[in-house]
């Protein structure tokens, strides 16, 4: 995969408006960082075949759930929306995290989602 194919994918998941923004904000200093997750999270990773893009938006949120990367979570649920995640699956997916994460990384969550399909128009 490349590069090319990473910013295909990242503007399908993250969308344009996101992609945008990361992208006008590049300096010399993140230049190389922004080519590395474009190419290697987005080109190598979630265009493997192995899982699809549903499952990968599960994983993906459980796993900053679980790290406390809160602003990435909000870029991630407007991205599991993309991605075809309903409400309901969200939801069951913070509940999940909750055992496995702890509670209070759920609840944090939970708030984040919160504020995230408010500003979506499904709270």
């Amino acid at each position: 995969m490349s590069y090319d194919d990473g910013m295909k994918v990242r503007r399908e998941v993250l969308g344009d408006e996101h992609v945008d923004r990361a992208s006008a904000g590049t300096t010399d200093l993140t230049r190389d960082f922004q080519e590395l997750i474009t190419t290697y999270a987005w080109g190598e990773i979630w265009t493997r075949p192995g899982l699809d893009r549903r499952s990968r938006s599960m994983i993906t949120l459980t796993a900053l759930i679980a790290r406390g990367h809160h602003e990435e979570l909000a870029m991630h649920l407007r991205a599991a929306l993309r991605n075809g995640l309903t409400v309901d699956e969200i939801k069951e997916v913070l509940l999940q995290s909750a055992i496995y994460c702890g509670v209070p990384d759920a609840n944090t969550a939970f708030r984040v989602a919160q504020q995230v399909l408010a500003e979506e128009g499904l709270a």
